[in-house]
């Protein structure tokens, strides 16, 4: 088949526009052919399962899923009754950009406030933390943060710890969507346990597509004696099985393996902060958010952003200017070069 796309162009939109790593489509040739058993119940699964434990802990149990809507559902749903309820930030993917999935597959509520910088913290959470033992509300039961936020910061290991503290003090459980996880642990120079199973996190949506796969996800539970044994019924039951589950498992499989998904996450931040010291030298141009991984929330001085739509594809992110540019493991120094004389160039037009 031909290409029905320019394989050169690169856009600044979303990580999830991004081609797939080379070693991964490796992988998953090397783990085609032949027949092994569906359902998990193959090689590769079974390594994944000790590669999860050797970056996340002993305890540590993968289950491969499709999606980072369904990891999140998933992995929330393992933690709460079917009257129980989850504290997350406003900003929090799982409250904005889920559609109805958390309530109407999950059967769960959010509880989201305010928070700083995409940032939850313990004073924040007691802000929804109450009615325990009133029947008309849904009980606060669970905490999910996002690593990397919504706004590209990234939470330091004592950040988590303390909520994971205040989780545990009041018997809740703690969720991590790890949607660019790596690019978190790459930013801070730390391993994936130092930032999850260390500091109390229960159960982790470990994010694959915005790094490299082709697809796929996987939850990680962290801390069995938090998330319910009927997991494995509930993946089933959101439909999260995979019946040829080798394909997702090699793919990760290569990611954890020789280091490539923190190679791939340090190229992406680079790639960001690259981008932050171009822009940073154009005036009119206003960071909103620090650059703390591989995204850049800036926000332009008016008429720029359509300028800079005629050859660049990226995310308004509201309706007072600001953009988002992010950047991949395939990002390279001439796109965000490239993208940095165009706003020069525009904002001069303006």
């Amino acid at each position: 088949m031909k290409p029905l796309h320019n394989p050169q162009y690169i856009s600044f939109a979303s990580d999830n526009y991004s081609g797939v790593l080379p070693e991964i489509m490796d992988a998953l040739s090397t783990a085609n052919g032949g027949h092994v058993g569906a359902y998990g119940n193959d090689p590769y699964t079974e390594k994944l399962q000790t590669l999860v434990r050797e970056h996340f802990g002993d305890k540590a149990q993968a289950f491969p899923v499709f999606n980072g809507t369904g990891a999140n559902v998933l992995a929330l749903q393992a933690c709460l009754p079917r009257w129980g309820a989850v504290i997350c930030a406003d900003t929090a993917h799982v409250h904005h950009d889920e559609s109805t999935a958390p309530q109407a597959v999950g059967g769960f509520k959010l509880w989201p406030v305010a928070s700083l910088g995409g940032k939850l913290t313990p004073e924040l959470i007691a802000r929804e933390a109450y009615g325990y033992g009133f029947e008309h509300r849904a009980q606060p039961l669970a905490v999910s943060i996002t690593q990397c936020t919504e706004l590209g910061t990234v939470y330091r290991p004592s950040e988590i710890q303390a909520i994971g503290e205040y989780c545990r003090e009041r018997g809740m459980a703690l969720h991590m969507d790890g949607a660019r996880l790596s690019n978190a642990a790459a930013s801070l120079g730390v391993s994936l346990r130092e930032i999850t199973a260390d500091v109390g996190v229960d159960i982790v949506s470990f994010g694959g597509t915005k790094n490299g796969l082709m697809f796929g996800e996987c939850v990680i539970v962290l801390n069995p004696e938090k998330i319910s044994d009927g997991l494995p019924y509930l993946r089933k039951l959101n439909l999260q099985l995979a019946s040829k589950m080798r394909f997702v498992s090699a793919q990760f499989v290569a990611l954890l393996s020789d280091g490539l998904w923190l190679r791939a996450a340090q190229h992406a931040n680079a790639m960001a902060a690259r981008l932050l010291r171009g822009l940073s030298a154009i005036n009119g141009i206003e960071f909103v958010s620090p650059v703390e991984a591989n995204g850049v929330f800036v926000r332009l001085p008016k008429g720029v952003a359509e300028k800079l739509h005629e050859q660049f594809v990226f995310y308004d992110w509201d309706n007072e200017g600001t953009v988002r540019l992010m950047c991949s493991f395939d990002t390279q120094e001439s796109d965000v070069d490239a993208l940095i004389a165009a706003a020069q160039k525009s904002v001069e037009a303006v």
